[in-house]
């Protein structure tokens, strides 16, 4: 029944996409591309509850206000743009290096536990999500980059050294599979 399991996230999405709606929109997107004013407040007070947001509304003036002359792009208009392909490329080969590694087929693991590591695999990504964004304003993206690449090279030597000794260890087969899910936790924190 592991298919129902990986079909729940489908019915949270479903839950969410009913009660969107009834949530209001962001503050900073009501103030700095809708230009609504009053929409802004209302939303502040929504989300925060009764109280003075000047503050914060001010915070959101002054961010309007320097990014006046900034036209914002959608994706085709992004696509475009020559100045960010290289920025596009690296992304789009971080991601790819993610999907294409053939890290869980290195694994060497039995077929009745691949439905346990699929489930492992969408925890780890749900861990390295959550850890990401509770770290990432402490220390930095760029810490977080040379960090999570240092880390994912450390795992990969010790990834090949359990496959090398796997058939001496059947036990090694299981590390390796808690050190695919460590390595996606630290693509994730970082790259």
């Amino acid at each position: 029944m592991w298919n129902v399991l990986l079909s729940f996230s489908g019915l949270v999405a479903l839950i969410q996409l009913l009660f969107l709606p009834f949530f209001p929109e962001s503050p900073p997107y009501l103030l700095l591309q809708k230009e609504d004013k009053a929409g802004c407040l209302k939303a502040m007070k929504q989300l925060w509850g009764e109280g003075n947001y000047q503050t914060e509304f001010d915070d959101l003036m002054k961010e309007k206000a320097i990014t006046k002359g900034i036209k914002i792009m959608n994706v085709l208009e992004v696509l475009r743009e020559r100045s960010v392909y290289p920025q596009l490329c690296t992304m789009l080969l971080l991601l790819l290096s993610l999907q294409l590694c053939g890290l869980s087929a290195t694994a060497n693991l039995q077929e009745s536990i691949i439905p346990y590591v699929s489930l492992g695999v969408s925890i780890s990504e749900l861990i390295s999500i959550i850890f990401c964004s509770s770290i990432i304003n402490r220390f930095g993206r760029r810490m977080l980059l040379c960090g999570g690449y240092l880390l994912m090279a450390l795992i990969l030597v010790l990834l090949e050294t359990s496959l090398l000794l796997s058939d001496q260890f059947l036990w090694l087969h299981y590390c390796s599979v808690v050190l695919i899910f460590f390595f996606i936790i630290a693509y994730g924190i970082g790259p």
